[in-house]
């Protein structure tokens, strides 16, 4: 059963909106994609923030998408659910106010690969529908209660790709 949202203010809201929170999240992004990748996972593989860091953190593996402008490769720490061959990926944004660039990408083209510490998967990413996100919120909101909040923090359908063997 998921917790009660905790409501941000109209200032915390502004503040997690913000162009700085923004280039924050970018930056650590770029810290834990390094120092996982360096390590095949053995650090960056457990995420111990937020309202879960006294329970047992959920794990982290690293998206790479095609730039839908640039055609490059762009990287991201996510948090995940596997399920046999499936991961499940949430486009949280921490409930910030837009959709994460990631997404957009996936968007444009669904081929993605995800690393789980050292393993590399070739995946087809696609939006859950109505029934399967049903399905799923329970599932992730257990993994990581945050969830719940994030939802609360914004007015836009959080989406929940799933991600299938290419």
């Amino acid at each position: 059963m998921s917790q009660p949202s905790r409501p941000l203010s109209d200032k915390q809201l502004k503040n997690l909106n913000s162009k700085q929170a923004g280039i924050a999240i970018k930056w650590m992004s770029k810290l834990n994609t390094l120092a996982y990748k360096a390590t095949g996972g053995r650090l960056g593989y457990k995420w111990r923030g937020g309202s879960n860091r006294f329970s047992a953190p959920p794990p982290v593996g690293i998206l790479t998408t095609i730039g839908r402008k640039s055609g490059q490769p762009r990287e991201s720490p996510l948090l995940f659910l596997r399920e046999g061959d499936r991961v499940v990926l949430v486009a949280s944004q921490g409930g910030r106010a837009t959709n994460p660039m990631w997404y957009l990408n996936i968007k444009a083209n669904p081929r993605v690969t995800f690393q789980i510490k050292s393993e590399k998967l070739d995946l087809v990413a696609r939006e859950a529908n109505t029934q399967e996100r049903a399905e799923y919120w329970p599932k992730l909101d257990a993994m990581y209660p945050d969830f719940v909040n994030y939802r609360s923090y914004t007015d836009r359908e959080i989406p929940i790709l799933l991600c299938d063997p290419a």
